[in-house]
C-alpha cells in the first residue's frame, strides 16, 4: 500500500460520512459536491482494500473494519490539528485558525448569542465551529480530537482534560403564576422535591443537578428533553421547574409573568443553588495558552445581572 494516495482531505470526508450517514449533509459539511465526496471515499476504500461504508436507499453505516479505521482517522486528523496549532503558537498567533467550540444543550442557546460579536469582534482570524450536545457525547468529542472546547458544568469526571471554571450561574424557579410558590415570601429548592417537579431527561447534567439541590427522587415529576419544552410544559400548568439564570427571559422575572401570562420566574431565597460553568479542552493540546485566554475572555464577558461577581470563579 502506497501513502502516496491517501490524503487528510479523504480522511476528512471518511470521518464527515461517518459523523453524518448521509453522503448529501457529508459533502456539504466538507464543502464539496456529493459526487466529488462518493469518489473520494470509493478511492479511499480502493486503495485500503476495504468496504468501509454500507450504503442502502435510506442511510450509509461504517462497517466493522470501516468503524476501526474511522477511529484511527480521527486520531490522525486530531494530530495534524495540533501540528498547525503548534506552528500558529511558534509564530506567535494566539486564537487563530478553525475552533470547534461545543457547549452543553442547557448552555449552547443562552450564552452563544451573548458572546459571539465580542468573540469575533476580538478575534477575526478565528474561524468558529458552533455545537450543542449532552456532556456525555461533548466529553467524547473532546477525547478523539472532533472538538477543541467545550462549555461544561463541572464537575466533570474525565481524565486528559484541563477544566478551567468560568461563573456560577444561579437556578431560578419557573411556575405558572397562580402557582403557591409564585408569591411565597421564603422560596428554598428543598421545597421543591414534589409530583410537580418537571426535568429534562436522563443524560442531561442540569437534571441531575435539579434532583440533588431539590432533594427530589429520580422518578419525579414529568420529563422533557429541552429546556423550552420544560418552559412550555410550565406554561400548560404542568407544574414547576428549575432554569439557569441565562434562560430567563426578559419580563419573566419578579412577580409579573411574561407577555403571554403564563410563566414567572423567581430567584430562591438565601444563598441559591446553582451550576459551576468551566471550560474544558485536552490537557494535551499545545494550544492550553490560547485556551486560557478564551476562559478569560469569556469570564470578563458575561453580562451583568447574569452572576454577581462575587459567584464569578477566580
Amino acid at each position: 500500500m502506497n501513502l502516496a494516495g491517501l490524503s487528510l482531505r479523504d480522511l476528512e470526508y471518511l470521518v464527515a460520512l461517518a459523523d453524518e450517514r448521509h453522503f448529501g449533509r457529508a459533502a456539504e459539511r466538507c464543502h464539496v459536491s456529493q459526487p466529488a465526496l462518493s469518489s473520494q471515499i470509493r478511492k479511499l476504500e480502493e486503495l485500503l482494500a476495504v468496504i468501509l461504508f454500507e450504503r442502502t436507499s435510506r442511510r450509509v453505516l461504517a462497517t466493522t473494519a470501516g468503524e476501526s479505521i474511522v477511529c484511527q482517522a480521527r486520531r490522525v486528523l486530531s494530530e495534524a490539528h495540533k501540528l498547525m496549532a503548534l506552528a500558529r503558537e511558534g509564530q506567535g498567533a494566539t486564537m487563530t485558525g478553525r475552533l470547534a467550540l461545543a457547549a452543553i444543550q442547557t448552555l449552547g442557546p443562552y450564552l452563544f448569542p451573548l458572546i459571539l460579536r465580542a468573540l469575533r469582534d476580538a478575534y477575526p482570524d478565528l474561524a468558529l465551529n458552533l455545537s450543542e450536545g449532552r456532556t456525555a457525547e461533548i466529553v467524547e468529542g473532546l477525547r478523539d480530537g472532533r472538538l477543541d472546547a467545550a462549555l461544561l458544568s463541572s464537575p466533570i469526571e474525565e481524565t486528559g482534560l484541563t477544566i478551567a471554571p468560568l461563573f456560577v450561574e444561579p437556578f431560578w424557579l419557573a411556575c405558572p403564576p397562580d402557582h403557591p410558590f409564585a408569591t411565597i415570601t421564603t422560596l428554598r429548592a428543598a421545597d421543591l422535591a414534589g409530583p410537580g417537579l418537571l426535568l429534562l431527561d436522563e443524560g442531561h447534567c442540569l437534571r441531575d443537578q435539579a434532583l440533588a439541590v431539590c432533594e427530589a427522587s429520580p422518578g419525579a415529576g414529568r420529563h422533557a428533553t429541552s429546556l423550552e419544552t420544560l418552559r412550555s410544559m410550565v406554561a400548560a400548568g404542568a407544574g414547576y421547574t428549575l432554569l439557569p439564570r441565562l434562560a430567563v427571559r426578559p419580563g419573566e422575572t419578579g412577580d409579573t409573568a411574561r407577555g403571554d401570562g403564563l410563566v414567572v420566574v423567581r430567584p430562591f431565597s438565601g444563598p441559591a443553588p446553582g451550576r459551576v460553568v468551566a471550560l474544558a479542552w485536552r490537557a494535551t493540546d499545545p494550544r492550553a495558552a490560547s485556551f486560557a485566554e478564551l476562559a478569560g475572555f469569556l469570564q470578563a464577558r458575561m453580562p451583568d445581572g447574569t452572576v454577581e461577581v462575587g459567584d464569578r470563579v477566580r
